[in-house]
């Protein structure tokens, strides 16, 4: 189940002083099963880009395919694409509005058209593939903690069994412990469902770490679109939009000048530990 956009432009207010625009000749296919993380700085189109994979937003001009069907041809169901496409938003506990946990992530089943029992199910399942313990289903989701409202949240799409999954900055607000157990958790669902996740992030250690593919914004464009070890190979054109390499990349990069025979591509600290015991190791 591929997404594929075709000169996609969209333009915000275009009648007034107010015009912005947001995306320019966007050409995008993603297949089914990728892990891909989107990055740009504020501005740079993320998720105007992002509200097209469901079709929240038409766009100006351009054609947007989901599993080879054009979603704005007039005849298209863009419920039941909305079913097939989640899309998380960010802060997404801010939409939490039932009595308990369990009723929350039963609404989009419900929705369906799925009896009780079957709602009932499917939040359970939910519920367990992002680890909320059975003991806080039946309490209000607003005595949870920030993560745990944020897993539910998370399950309240997933109850309604996406074939992808966006997630725009799910860990905004979180400490490390919970940032941390959240993408785990979302890297989980990825191996054992093989659902597409695209993944919306500030944070390039994020991106390095899980993402197979990364899409770099700005202005408007596709800047790259390559595997997250090619980008950041020229961090130094990244610098230039106003982005960065992980830092351990520069570290590396900055010992292999002094002359140290170690890879400038780790992207992380377990990488970058790896190289550099290797080299001491031929070294001793």
């Amino acid at each position: 189940m591929s997404i594929k956009l075709e000169n996609i432009n969209y333009i915000y207010s275009p009648d007034n002083a107010f015009r912005k625009h947001a995306l320019k000749d966007i050409n995008l296919v993603i297949e089914q099963g990728e892990f891909v993380g989107i990055i740009g700085h504020t501005g740079s189109g993320k998720s105007t880009l992002i509200q097209h994979f469901n079709g929240l937003l038409k766009p100006t001009s351009g054609y947007m395919y989901y599993d080879n069907s054009n979603i704005f041809d007039g005849h298209y169901h863009l419920k039941r694409l909305r079913e097939k496409v989640g899309l998380v938003f960010q802060y997404p506990e801010h939409q939490l509005f039932e009595t308990t946990v369990q009723k929350d992530v039963c609404f989009g089943p419900k929705n369906q058209g799925l009896d009780e029992q079957e709602c009932m199910e499917r939040a359970g399942e939910a519920l367990k593939l992002v680890g909320l313990k059975e003991k806080y289903w039946k309490k209000s989701p607003f005595e949870l903690s920030g993560g745990q409202k944020r897993r539910a949240a998370i399950a309240g799409v997933l109850a309604m069994q996406p074939e992808v999954l966006i997630l725009d900055e799910p860990t905004a607000g979180l400490d490390p412990r919970g940032k941390n157990d959240i993408l785990n958790q979302i890297q989980k669902l990825h191996q054992e469902l093989r659902i597409t996740i695209i993944l919306v992030s500030h944070s390039m250690e994020d991106v390095a770490k899980y993402a197979g593919r990364l899409i770099v914004m700005n202005q408007g464009r596709i800047f790259f679109d390559d595997t997250p070890r090619n980008i950041f190979r020229r961090h130094e054109e990244l610098e230039a939009i106003g982005l960065a390499a992980p830092q351990v990349t520069y570290i590396m990069a900055e010992l292999r000048k002094k002359g140290f025979d170690v890879s400038a591509d780790a992207m992380s600290v377990e990488e970058a530990k790896k190289e550099i015991l290797a080299f001491l190791g031929k070294d001793a």
